[in-house]
């Protein structure tokens, strides 16, 4: 991430987001009428345009090219964590959104609004966030957004600080963000969700190890990693899905669920997933703090 600008990958995924809310009602599979709202000026006119039925095809087909199942993943991977988050929050009083980049679920997710809702995430990216929404008329109100570099900054602390109570069931969702850390800041993160207090539900990405070292092959993953190189926001840390059950118990948490990119696509999208390549790497994550 360049020092002074918000994440490149947070405006991709607004710009996936938008793309599907523009399909309309009846095709697409969430609703976001937000995220054209936190778009910079480059993709404004292309977001314009793609209400445009041809249009958005003409562009997805480049964008899929360009990035070989990232956007029918980032698509995916939204309605699922939805529907886990929606699931989840009946039994919870806190929502936090760690890493929260352009995310729109505390405004788009009629379940959250009685939800005490924290943002967390590099200052640069909440203060274009912030100002963004403010300009297309949100209200910011009932959210509270928290700066912290994950690296840098003790979180849990100024979590704490901002109102946060760990001894309530919480509901905390860590999307896109573990891939770009060192692995002691990713432990630390999940360790502090094992702390959570009991039932409490931590959602969270991860990539597979084999795409970062190249021991295990998945198609399209070499452009998709020359992407993020290029794009100043490197990968760094992975997972193997065959010891993550392990990994997450050593740190307080029990595995509920884990899927690829190709099982979370076919349990949202159904038999047409079965023509969506790449991405398979990408996982999503269900955890669960256990009773005492």
């Amino acid at each position: 991430m360049q020092s002074g600008r918000p994440s490149r990958t947070a405006e991709y995924m607004a710009m996936f987001r938008a793309s599907e809310h523009a399909k309309g009602p009846d095709k697409r599979i969430f609703s976001d009428p937000f995220a054209a709202a936190l778009l910079p000026d480059s993709l404004r006119l292309p977001m314009q345009l793609i209400g445009l039925g041809l249009v958005r095809k003409v562009l997805d087909r480049y964008v899929d090219r360009r990035a070989p199942g990232a956007r029918t993943s980032a698509i995916a991977r939204t309605r699922l964590i939805d529907e886990w988050i929606e699931q989840s929050i009946v039994a919870a009083q806190q929502l936090v959104l760690l890493g929260a980049g352009f995310d729109t679920r505390p405004w788009r997710l009629g379940k959250l609004r009685t939800a005490k809702v924290f943002e967390i995430d590099h200052p640069d990216t909440a203060r274009v966030k912030q100002r963004r929404l403010q300009s297309a008329g949100l209200d910011l109100t009932g959210i509270t957004f928290v700066a912290v570099d994950f690296e840098r900054d003790d979180f849990n602390k100024r979590l704490s600080e901002a109102g946060f109570e760990p001894g309530q069931p919480s509901v905390v969702v860590w999307e896109g963000v573990s891939q770009y850390l060192a692995s002691e800041a990713v432990s630390a993160v999940l360790q502090w969700a094992g702390r959570l207090a009991p039932k409490s539900c931590f959602i969270f990405t991860y990539v597979h190890q084999g795409v970062l070292d190249g021991t295990v092959p998945f198609e399209g993953a070499q452009k998709v990693i020359a992407k993020v190189e290029e794009s100043g926001e490197p990968w760094r840390f992975g997972l193997r899905p065959e010891e993550l059950a392990d990994f997450l118990r050593e740190r307080g948490l029990i595995l509920l669920a884990d899927y690829g990119a190709d099982e979370y696509r076919a349990k949202v999208i159904g038999p047409e997933s079965q023509t969506m390549q790449g991405y398979a790497f990408y996982h999503a994550v269900l955890t669960e703090v256990p009773d005492a």
